[in-house]
């Protein structure tokens, strides 16, 4: 009996009666941990962060201070430049702008003052074929006129069509008007007396001319 009761005394130190055994999970239940980036918590993240900071020596988080300091100083200052940048290019590009139409109305003006020399001329060969139709210094003076124009045609200036031509105030300078008793040609240009020029699509000098205007039959012109 001693020797039984021997055996069935736990050793000293040890609890009396088996291990206490860990609960089991339910049957079938799976725990899934999800480890991708984005699905961690950003508070997790900053406390992470905070803790690793905290880890590092005072000085090396002062010079960590400093440099983003530093970053956000050279990204404004890239960020000025380049505004600057852009309102340097838009002024150049106005700039030249400018100066182009300058030199285009100077331009202008200049050919303006040249048509002159061919109105010139034309008086010039209607007085000569009064006198002479057939003078050696007629064919002269309509060579030089057509050389003239040769050389203005050489800038983009072209005669302004005039005469037959329905009244256009865009193109051309009513000087008179010419009472006309046919309907057809009320409003048409009938007389150039000064000729019209332009260059390109602009009108450089508009033609002055006499204008027919309906008159009704009887009555006084």
């Amino acid at each position: 009996m001693a020797d039984d009761a021997k055996k069935q005394t736990p050793p000293e130190g040890e609890p009396d009666g088996p291990a206490p055994r860990r609960p089991e999970p339910p049957e079938g239940h799976i725990r899934i941990v999800d480890k991708r980036w984005w699905a961690t918590d950003p508070a997790d993240d900053g406390d992470a962060q905070a803790g690793e900071r905290s880890d590092k020596p005072g000085y090396v988080q002062e010079l960590e201070q400093r440099l983003e300091a530093r970053d956000d100083e050279l990204r404004t200052t890239i960020a000025r430049y380049r505004e600057a940048n852009a309102e340097f290019e838009q002024a150049r590009v106005r700039f030249r702008r400018d100066v182009a139409k300058e030199v285009e109305h100077g331009r202008r003006a200049i050919l303006a003052d040249l048509l002159e020399v061919v109105d010139n001329l034309d008086r010039a060969l209607s007085a000569a074929q009064s006198a002479s139709a057939d003078s050696p210094l007629l064919r002269g003076v309509d060579m030089v006129r057509a050389q003239f124009l040769g050389k203005l045609g050489a800038f983009g200036v072209r005669p302004v069509e005039a005469m037959d031509q329905p009244f256009d105030p865009t193109r051309h300078e009513a000087a008179t008007m010419v009472p006309v008793t046919d309907p057809a040609q009320d409003g048409i240009v009938v007389g150039v007396i000064r000729q019209g020029y332009a260059i390109g699509e602009d009108v450089l000098r508009p033609a002055v001319v006499a204008v027919a205007q309906l008159t009704p039959t009887g009555a006084p012109s």
